[in-house]
């Protein structure tokens, strides 16, 4: 049986370079929109908009049974939250997970936002740390597949740099770490191999070499890493009721080096306290 390398080629690379700038332009279309009184489906439309204008298509979309644009999961939603009705609230922490296909070829990122609320400002800064973690822990792993050897490094720093925050000021235990839910390998499909596990594990997983894309999504809570799914079949939330954050960013190792597809920059901003240069795909 034929089975596809999760190798790309420099010209496939190359190839997923656009598709990961309009899963960005979609996600900083509805960043701004992203306040209190504000439904979720609202911020859904504007990503979909968005995509579209861009020649492309949504990839959530073409998941069996999932008609949206993205995954809005909001305070102890984790995520594969549905977009609806609901109307954001103050003090909400919300992430949203979005992709895009064009030509064939596929993007996925998400971030996460805590809408303000003047009157609550300590679970304001409880969930802004919890974000913070969070995308830190992915700009770690991110760093990692600039220089590691294998696939569980990258594992092995997300979780070192989420322990070495510290613990959750609403558990007073260590961040949870999702361990049903992992990153992956992303290309012709949205979801290919391998995984790519947020926490250290004993299997040391394929080659980090060029070529390699990875969808690298850290899903992180401030509580405990039991999650269970609402009835919707598709919601996964916290067992202990606490907040979750998810960050995720598609990421080629080339043979230049490191590129962050889905951030505009490459990467630069959120690479650079880790002492990494990404270099632009050769053309």
């Amino acid at each position: 049986m034929f089975r596809r390398s999760i190798y790309k080629t420099p010209a496939q690379l190359r190839a997923m370079v656009e598709p990961g700038l309009i899963t960005a332009a979609a996600l900083n279309a509805v960043r701004p929109l992203i306040v209190a009184g504000a439904t979720t489906l609202e911020l859904d439309a504007v990503a979909n908009q968005t995509i579209l204008a861009r020649g492309a298509e949504s990839n959530f979309q073409m998941v069996r049974g999932y008609r949206h644009t993205t995954c809005i999961s909001v305070n102890d939603q984790v995520v594969h939250g549905i977009p609806g009705g609901r109307v954001l609230q103050p003090g909400d922490i919300v992430s949203v997970d979005c992709g895009a296909q064009f030509q064939g070829w596929n993007g996925d990122s998400a971030i996460t936002v805590v809408i303000p609320d003047p009157e609550r400002p300590e679970l304001v800064a409880q969930r802004q740390e919890l974000s913070r973690v969070t995308e830190g822990s992915m700009w770690a792993g991110i760093a990692a597949m600039a220089t590691v050897e294998s696939i569980d490094e990258i594992g092995a720093a997300i979780q070192g740099y989420i322990e070495a925050q510290g613990v959750s000021a609403v558990s007073g235990e260590p961040y949870g770490i999702l361990r049903e839910y992992v990153g992956h390998g992303i290309g012709r499909k949205m979801h290919e191999a391998p995984s790519v596990f947020n926490y250290r594990t004993l299997d040391r997983g394929p080659d980090v070499k060029p070529g390699l894309v990875l969808a690298i999504e850290p899903m992180v809570t401030a509580g405990g890493d039991a999650t269970f799914i609402e009835e919707d079949d598709w919601t996964v939330t916290t067992v202990d009721g606490t907040d979750g954050s998810h960050w995720e960013h598609s990421v080629a190792l080339h043979d230049g080096g490191i590129w962050v597809l889905t951030a505009p920059d490459g990467g630069r901003a959120g690479l650079a306290p880790f002492g990494v240069e990404p270099r632009e795909i050769g053309k």
